[in-house]
């Protein structure tokens, strides 16, 4: 036994003691392999998984550093099975290959003539490939290199992907750095893509992705198609382009509900991509609309799942997924990993916020009792209405008033699902209310307006929760959200974790009803932030309305 920080348990969970003086180091290794699962004060858990462990593969870790990093920092004997699973599920990942042939284009070649014909049994494999050239290679049709490497991913056999890229038209794009520059991790970040021609960079909410983008068109030089997830997100990006590219504003098109611009820089939004008309959708061929040599897409945890299937068919082109987390709620990092590609950069939040890069964050719950008549009506309601009752409880509204007063000097988001209640409490407070009914251009002055300080407070909708950069917002109220969905929980926490001009730090508070399904889902929501290291302290309404909780 050594004084190591890790704990190594045979059901592939990694135990870290957080206070251990090599504790830092065993998490910068570890993390190239294993998941962060939790992270509260003292233990912080990781679990290995397939999927990790052939993401650190594709990036060119070995079983050989994997196995070396659990037994230097263990504090006991790793169990041995698990040293021989490790290496053996590292070990599936580049046994087979997919590769340029010279004369037969798209080839699948493997190093183990077994698993290529165990895999060339599958029903889903047959119709995606063609004449077996020799006992080692099959001929793969180009247009099945997407689907190929789904499929072969849930049959347990990853292709690494060496089939090269396709340069896309040439334009000429540079970063202006006059009074800024890139910070080490968004170069590390945009050079581990370029370097691995596709995949997935990690960062928080705040830390920059956009300038990571940015980056990866420096490095391209080509045309690009960005695609995010709505309209003031993609004027956003092309504001922050043109600062910090030399791109013009005729070199960058629009592709919204409200404009139909294809440009060597063309920035397209998830829902007009994914928008039907008679049965189809109908934008689609913009991904054919020029020769892209590079395709960025903006919180690529929320692909729709339309444009993961076209993403299938464009695995030529060079990809780049930008995220808080890759936590889908659907359960879709597997094709995340096949379509766009390995994680390529992870940098945890608290080490980001160490930096000063992102505002330090206190999480507090602040828990409200329904009164015994709604209790009651809860009690008899159908499970489907429970859920809203529980969140919209008049009960929260005392509470939300408490806070904006406590918070006169900040800049306030108040944020929640449900129009009625966010109407409602719009009307209470006296201030400005953006749900998706809002107009586009009624969005942008409001939030204009919030930019400059004229107005402190904004009311909001799931519209905020996304891409969107409010600098000087330091408080959000979360009255609401999507059930349980940790990602939501994460993209709303993001809006107030941009730096501060006078470096204080961000307050994110949920208000939830206690005894209630809205607790149970708030405590799934959290999850993902524990998991980052930040812990939500727990108050009763009743002290925060007598100022007894700080």
């Amino acid at each position: 036994m050594t004084d190591g920080p890790l704990i190594v348990q045979s059901d592939k969970t990694l135990l870290l003691e957080v206070a251990h003086p090599a504790a830092d180091d065993a998490r910068r290794d570890i993390a190239a392999f294993a998941e962060l699962e939790r992270a509260p004060e003292h233990i912080h858990t990781y679990r290995i998984t397939p999927l990790g462990l052939w993401n650190a593969r594709a990036a060119g870790h070995d079983a050989e550093s994997v196995v070396d990093a659990l037994i230097r920092y263990s504090r006991f004997p790793v169990p041995h099975a698990l040293l021989v699973d490790v290496a053996e599920t590292m070990d599936r990942y580049g046994r087979l290959r997919l590769l340029k042939h010279p004369t037969h284009g798209l080839v699948l070649e493997s190093s183990d003539r077994a698993v290529l014909t165990e895999v060339l049994r599958s029903k889903k494999v047959a119709p995606m490939v063609g004449t077996r050239i020799d006992a080692d290679t099959v001929v793969v049709h180009p247009s099945a290199r997407g689907e190929l490497k789904q499929v072969l991913l849930r049959l347990g056999w990853p292709a690494e992907d060496l089939a090269g890229y396709v340069d896309g038209e040439a334009h000429p794009i540079d970063l202006r750095e006059e009074g800024w520059s890139l910070r080490d991790y968004q170069r590390q970040a945009a050079e581990g893509f370029w370097h691995g021609g596709s995949g997935v960079v990690v960062l928080p909410c705040g830390a920059g992705k956009t300038l990571v983008g940015a980056a990866a068109m420096g490095l391209a030089k080509a045309t690009t198609l960005i695609l995010v997830t709505n309209t003031v997100s993609a004027r956003q990006w092309r504001d922050e382009l043109l600062r910090r590219t030399n791109l013009t504003e005729d070199e960058i098109g629009e592709y919204s509900g409200a404009r139909k611009e294809v440009r060597p820089v063309t920035i397209a939004t998830y829902q007009v991509m994914t928008t039907k008309r008679g049965g189809t959708y109908a934008h689609l061929d913009l991904f054919d609309a020029r020769d892209w040599g590079l395709i960025i897409y903006d919180e690529v945890h929320l692909l729709p799942a339309p444009i993961f299937r076209f993403t299938a068919d464009i695995q030529a082109r060079r990809r780049l997924g930008l995220t808080a987390t890759l936590v889908r709620e659907d359960g879709r990092e597997g094709d995340v990993f096949s379509l766009i590609g390995p994680k390529r950069f992870d940098a945890p939040w608290r080490e980001i916020e160490a930096q000063g890069w992102i505002a330090p964050a206190d999480c507090v719950e602040v828990r409200v009792t329904l009164p015994d008549h709604e209790r009651m009506a809860y009690a008899m309601a159908e499970p489907d209405e429970r859920y809203r009752m529980a969140s919209t409880t008049r009960e929260k509204r005392a509470i939300v008033s408490t806070l904006l007063a406590r918070h006169q000097q900040d800049q306030v988001l108040v944020i929640g699902q449900y129009l009625d209640q966010l109407h409602e409490l719009g009307e209470l407070l006296g201030v400005p209310v953006i749900t998706g009914e809002t107009s586009v251009k009624d969005r942008q002055e409001l939030f204009d307006l919030f930019r400059s300080g004229e107005v402190s407070t904004l009311v909001v909708s799931k519209v905020a929760n996304f891409s969107l950069d409010l600098p000087e917002a330091s408080v959000a109220i979360q009255v609401s959200g999507s059930f349980g969905s940790r990602q939501e929980e994460a993209q709303r926490l993001g809006r107030i974790l941009r730096p501060k001009s006078d470096g204080r730090g961000a307050r994110f508070y949920t208000v939830v009803t206690r005894d209630t399904v809205d607790a149970d889902f708030a405590a799934h929501r959290q999850r993902f932030l524990a998991e980052q290291g930040y812990a939500y302290r727990i108050v009763d309404a009743d002290d925060v309305i007598a100022g007894m909780a700080d």
